[in-house]
């Protein structure tokens, strides 16, 4: 066993212990010694908390609830129960928090009426007995360094010390960082000095660099650094104030820009302090606060879990009006929210819905319509009755759970996985579609024939690493509801518990789901453990990031003919059914199998690994320059500019209208195909549909265009690029085209049309990104939801045409005036599309660069998510969606090229060059 173990590189240290002989000893020894140990992986830089589970912040994590009610300064009950030694009833308040979606909760007994020191640690006690509340991480807040203290040593798990600060020097904040560390603690850092409360942006980020810097100095872990950049009153009446919600802002986004793996916390009540007892104002405040925050890099916030509003449910003259409040829109914006606030003091909703969504407001609408209303907005008053007509309507009962039901749980996974709900709404959303089976579930139950056997029973984790669970929850109801059995894991479910709760439960199969990139590999290990543990079981993948392309290359292969992927909910069930009953699954099996056979070939044949050429070989026949003749131009304007509000009508001439028709399934060069005999009527209808709706967004300013652009001082080493920006220097790794090529023909790389360094000559680089927001996806929801689908994919469509037709412009102009080596050029939109002009503009995740992580170097060279709010996700998708980044360059010479299959020896030396970060790199490029 052992042997095995040394093997498969999983031992660092082995031993014996009482009773183990030197013989054995020795014996392991021996063997021990003809493997390599195992080599420690480098540990990525990840911020975890716990209570008795753990909590993982990263960018997959949405916005970190921290709830509010068990801290004496937040709520009056809870300081009342305290003093009055009330202690079941303050850990009902946690209870309740943790109910209603807090996954941290924040306790702070700093009253003046209070010993806070044994109140905190009393209280810590007590919940720590309490696993529904101490499942969850606890933040231990107060102004006192020794209640801090008192707080860590009796906390479970990785608690959060809120918080230190350099308001007294650096000596004591050092000092009380170093004792967090040793208890294992991540920090609260609140943006005080010794000059008081940081206000302004500049003072935010001068304070966060030097503690930053003193705490990542003296070894304190940056994932484990939680910054308050103080979230203060706005709108007040003192015209100082009015910016203090959009420099809280501003500094989370620089804060992500420059201060690597620290993470962003804020008390979000804060900020409608002056708007006390207007609760509709202050839910909308926080609403639109949070909102904007949290795209701009905040993590978490103490928040009242219960009481948040979701942005897309602010009536829309609120909206408008909080807007203008929290960004200092407008000079008048104090006062016009405080006539509003003077017009709600007698309304229905004011009085009694605390500004939420009237549930009645939609009662004239279909019982479908009703239902769905009731789901995203967390609402069962009426839930009875809708679902006794339903059953009027539909003559199985679960058909109402598989269409309205199902359509209103897909609805709030949308807006939950937009930022558009919180996790409080979601869990209100799941009580309701729980409440609304449980009425259906006697109907159900009753609609079925008799069982005779026992039902198939499936187990259902989401796996480790991942957090996200609706994909799954939906899955189980459509399978309970089908007559299966679930065993239901929950989430950030390790391997070794799957195999366990399999053997445990005898399930008849399992059914895999992850939401994010590193689930993929996670997955493909639960399947390879189960095979290696002989668990003849079929295994069902789903979750947005998987596809039957990836189930048939990556993991089928590692257990044939047990693996199979699941689209959607939707067809969970009938796949379960045709892998679990005898009589289907050997032709579902041998269906399959030959499917994913089929995948695989197809996919080798594009690889055409036979004719490519060795690495060495290919660079050998590089596209050849003589660097000695060659003139290089300057950009007229070097460094950074940007644009928050692009004209949009100076956009409009560059639309690529064939590519437009393309995506409509419309095949035919533009503008012939308007007359095209058969094709022509469908076409000039949605064209002229396309031109009046994007009129319209044009005139209303319904979408906004923002750019970057920079241009740099650069030259290439190898297939590499190197860019120098303000002294510090940038390397954009290349791949070279290995092709066979004829002769005269060349093996490009884009390194090759920048002057390599032993040239001695200095060339230059440009670089973009562009976008037209959010907005488009806004508009597209809003209108799918009013069940406008051909508006909605008009929008989408439309938004891509636009920001590549940005992006051309931008090219244009880059040629003409800001880089200026064209400025003659004169061009026709045939020839911009035909690219019918000198330099290329490659964008990054296409063939030529293919490589998406790639974007990340560029987003921090242009400062994107700074000057423009586009920012990357995880796996380096761009958002908002419209929007595209890439390379600027000038050479005569530049051409694209395809990157079709990376062989393996230039995979082995791409890696070796970009180092340890890609690792985790070759699901992007291969």
């Amino acid at each position: 066993t052992l042997a095995k173990y040394f093997e498969k590189g999983w031992i660092n240290i082995v031993g014996g212990c009482c009773g183990t002989r030197p013989a054995h000893i020795a014996a392991i020894a021996a063997t021990a010694a003809r493997f390599k140990p195992r080599t420690l992986p480098k540990r990525k830089p990840v911020t975890v908390v716990s209570g008795l589970e753990p909590l993982t912040i990263d960018p997959s994590s949405n916005f970190i609830n921290v709830g509010e009610r068990t801290n004496v300064s937040g709520s009056k009950r809870f300081a009342r129960l305290m003093k009055e030694e009330q202690y079941d009833e303050a850990l009902s308040v946690a209870r309740e928090q943790v109910e209603n979606g807090a996954q941290v909760v924040d306790v702070c007994m700093d009253d003046a009426m209070l010993d806070a020191k044994s109140s905190m640690v009393t209280f810590l006690n007590l919940l720590a007995a309490e696993p529904d509340i101490a499942k969850v991480p606890v933040m231990i807040d107060s102004s006192k360094w020794e209640v801090l203290e008192a707080g860590l040593k009796c906390t479970q798990g990785k608690s959060i010390v809120n918080s230190i600060s350099l308001k007294e020097g650096e000596a004591p904040f050092l000092e009380k960082a170093d004792l967090v560390r040793r208890y294992g603690a991540a920090v609260v850092v609140m943006l005080f000095d010794e000059d008081g409360q940081a206000d302004t942006f500049e003072r935010k980020i001068a304070v966060a660099q030097r503690s930053y810097d003193l705490l990542v100095g003296q070894g304190f872990p940056p994932e484990d650094i939680i910054f308050d950049p103080n979230v203060l009153a706005i709108a007040t009446g003192i015209s100082e104030h009015d910016a203090y919600g959009l420099h809280f802002i501003n500094a989370c986004r620089w804060i992500k820009q420059h201060l690597p793996h620290a993470k962003i916390s804020g008390g979000i009540s804060n900020l409608s302090f002056s708007f006390r007892g207007h609760e509709v104002i202050r839910a909308a405040m926080h609403a639109v606060f949070l909102y904007h925050a949290i795209k701009a890099g905040l993590d978490m916030g103490i928040v009242n879990a219960g009481q948040l509003i979701p942005y897309d449910q602010i009536d829309s003259t609120l909206l408008r009006l909080s807007e203008d409040v929290v960004l200092n829109r407008r000079p008048e914006s104090t006062e016009a929210l405080l006539a509003y606030a003077e017009t709600l003091r007698n309304t229905q909703v004011a009085s009694t819905n605390n500004g939420k969504p009237v549930e009645d407001g939609c009662r004239d609408k279909s019982v479908e319509e009703r239902l769905q209303y009731a789901l995203v907005r967390g609402l069962s008053d009426h839930l009875e009755e809708d679902i006794a007509e339903c059953l009027t309507k539909y003559p199985n009962a679960i058909d109402i759970i598989e269409q309205p039901l199902m359509q209103g749980m897909n609805t709030v996974g949308d807006l939950f996985g937009a930022g558009k709900m919180f996790l409080p709404q979601v869990v209100k959303s799941a009580r309701v579609m729980k409440a609304a089976v449980a009425l259906l579930e006697p109907v159900i139950q009753a609609q079925k024939t008799k069982q005779t056997t026992k039902p198939v029973r499936i187990l259902l984790p989401t796996v480790k690493g991942d957090v996200h669970d609706i994909g799954k929850n939906i899955v189980s109801v459509v399978l309970s509801c089908n007559g299966f059995e679930i065993i239901d894991l929950g989430v950030m479910v390790p391997c070794e518990k799957i195999i366990a709760a399999a053997r445990e439960h005898q399930v008849d199969a399992i059914g895999l789901s992850g939401l994010i990139t590193p689930s993929l590999d996670e997955m493909k290990r639960v399947v390879e453990t189960v095979k290696q543990e002989g668990l003849d079981l079929p295994i069902l993948l789903g979750g947005a990031t998987t596809s039957e392309l990836h189930t048939a290359l990556r993991v089928f292969p590692s257990y044939p003919g047990r693996v199979f992927h699941v689209k959607d909910a939707s067809r969970a069930a009938p796949a379960l059914k045709h892998v679990t009953d005898p009589a289907l699954s050997p032709a579902f099996i041998q269906e399959t199998t030959e499917r994913y056979k089929s995948l695989q070939e197809a996919y080798e044949r594009t690889r055409r690994k036979s004719d490519y050429l060795p690495l060495k070989e290919a660079r050998a026949n590089a596209y050849p320059i003589d660097w000695t003749r060659e003139t290089i131009d300057k950009p007229a304007q070097m460094g950074l500019q940007h644009w928050t509000d692009y004209p949009l009508e100076s956009i409009v001439p560059y639309i690529d209208w064939t590519f437009f028709f393309y995506t409509w399934d419309i095949r035919g060069r533009y503008p012939e195909v308007l007359d095209h005999p058969e094709k022509g009527q469908a076409a000039r209808k949605l064209f002229d549909d396309a031109k009046a709706l994007l009129a319209e967004l044009v005139e209303r300013k319904q979408l906004r265009a923002r750019a970057v652009i920079g241009f740099f001082p650069a030259q290439s080493q190898g297939d590499d690029i190197l860019v120098d920006k303000d002294g510090k220097r940038f390397t954009f790794y290349q791949l070279r085209d290995q092709r066979k090529r004829t002769e005269g023909e060349y093996n490009v790389c884009l390194s090759d049309f920048i002057a390599p360094v032993e040239s001695g000559l200095q060339d230059y680089i440009g670089g973009f990104v562009c976008s037209v927001g959010q907005e488009p996806a806004d508009l597209s929801r809003l209108a799918r939801e009013a069940g406008d689908d051909y508006t909605s994919l008009l929008i989408e469509t439309l938004s891509d045409r636009l920001v590549e037709a940005f992006a051309e412009k931008l090219f244009y102009d880059v040629r003409t005036t800001y880089w200026g080596y064209a400025p003659d050029e004169v061009s026709s939109n045939e020839e911009l599309i035909a690219s019918n002009y000198r330099g290329i503009r490659p964008a990054i995740g296409y063939p030529s660069c293919p490589d998406h992580s790639e974007k990340e170097r560029l987003f921090r060279l242009l400062e994107a998510e700074a000057r423009i709010g586009t920012t990357l996700t995880e796996s380096f998708m761009m958002q908002p969606a419209s929007s595209v980044s890439g390379f600027m360059m000038a050479s005569p010479h530049a051409q694209f090229y395809n990157i079709l299959h990376l062989t393996k020896d230039q995979a082995a030396d791409y890696f070796k060059r970009k180092g340890a970060e890609v690792e985790t790199l070759k699901q992007l490029i291969i």
